[in-house]
């Protein structure tokens, strides 16, 4: 496939296409973008060109966002990936998934890459009630950090400190948006520093962003169009014009009974064992009650067995250089997956087997697993 050559494929040959992907365990094609927060880490680890100032976010692993692949012998097109879940919802997301969200894909993962870069916005996201009656959305954007790498300065912005005054922040706040102070954030949001393999939850109405410095997987529902800003350090945007800021939303929704106490309990590694043995390490590593994702790290140094149990699964390979997936059937050919690439496992292909590959044999690796509860 080539810019300006175009390729044909018969209207049968591609709704096959789709059919087979939805039988086989899939990546997207990434899609890389510079923001004015962005950082180094994606450049380097991605490979990406080096003539770009910097790479703020990637989509990994967002069907409504991101490409597929198909190939016919020498023939490769590339198609919308939100086709497969159009075309084979059933298959993709499974039956209890697809009554619930129909034809849209409920999971995300996407990259933040703050690495010598600076905080993202400080920003809010719908709570459930307030995204179904001023939008007409179903289901809110609850999200999580999953922090890949990070500098010894590295942190994430989260929740209300406790004791503060909610009119003050919304004084101040307002104050900041008309340009007339520097927003206090630190005097008001709670400021945790974070390591790698951390993993911080993140339920919609909480007030957070991540700092400078963190490689950041976020893991989250789909609807991602509606992050209420509520303070952008002061910064213009890549265009030289200032950043819109959303208060007259994001005060609606902000959930002040999540301060410090509250967060440190219920939202930062509320990592649980779930089995162990001499190769295989499976946690749970999240989410909060309220979220609708479940997920599950496996840390191992061979053959891990996986269950789509009748639910799309999404993962990343979080720890490790190589991962082959397989069918212990031979039901599909394996796929080779590299470090911190997504990759989708359709409901239909029910058992499968990640193991350390190439040179990753012998070392510990770890995926992240995301599924709907």
């Amino acid at each position: 496939m080539k810019k300006n050559n175009p390729k044909m494929i018969t209207g049968k040959a591609f709704l096959q296409g789709l059919k087979e992907t939805a039988h086989r365990p899939f990546r997207l094609v990434p899609y890389f973008h510079p923001g004015v927060w962005g950082g180094q880490w994606m450049k380097e680890v991605c490979d990406l060109p080096r003539d770009v100032e910097n790479y703020a976010w990637s989509f990994d692993g967002v069907p409504e966002e991101n490409s597929i692949y198909l190939r016919y012998g020498k023939v490769r097109v590339e198609v919308p990936s939100i086709n497969v879940v159009f075309r084979e919802p059933i298959a993709l997301l499974g039956h209890k998934v697809h009554a619930r969200y129909g034809t849209e894909y409920p999971i995300r993962f996407d990259f933040l890459d703050t690495m010598d870069g600076g905080n993202l916005s400080l920003q809010v996201h719908p709570l459930t009630e307030y995204i179904q009656e001023t939008f007409g959305m179903t289901y809110t954007q609850d999200e999580s950090y999953y922090i890949l790498d990070t500098k010894e300065d590295a942190s994430v912005y989260l929740g209300v400190k406790t004791g503060i005054n909610k009119d003050d922040v919304l004084h101040d706040l307002r104050r900041a948006q008309k340009g007339e102070i520097l927003f206090p954030a630190e005097k008001y949001i709670n400021k945790f520093p974070v390591k790698k393999h951390d993993h911080i939850s993140i339920p919609a109405g909480t007030i957070h962003c991540s700092g400078k410095n963190t490689m950041v997987l976020e893991i989250s529902s789909t609807p991602y169009i509606f992050t209420f800003k509520l303070w952008d350090w002061g910064r213009l945007g890549l265009d030289g014009l200032p950043r819109p800021v959303h208060l007259e939303h994001g005060e609606k929704v902000i959930d002040w009974s999540r301060n410090t106490e509250w967060v440190k309990t219920n939202l930062i590694n509320p990592i649980e064992v779930i089995s162990q043995d001499e190769h295989v390490l499976e946690e749970k590593t999240g989410l909060h009650i309220r979220e609708p994702l479940e997920t599950r790290r496996h840390w191992f140094t061979d053959k891990v067995y996986h269950h789509t149990n009748g639910t799309v699964n999404q993962l990343n390979l979080v720890e490790g250089e190589c991962v082959l997936v397989e069918s212990p059937t031979c039901a599909f050919e394996p796929l080779e997956i590299h470090y911190a690439e997504t990759f989708i496992i359709p409901a239909s292909v029910g058992e499968y087997t990640i193991r350390p590959y190439k040179n990753s044999v012998g070392k510990r690796c770890a995926t992240i697993k995301a599924f709907i509860r």
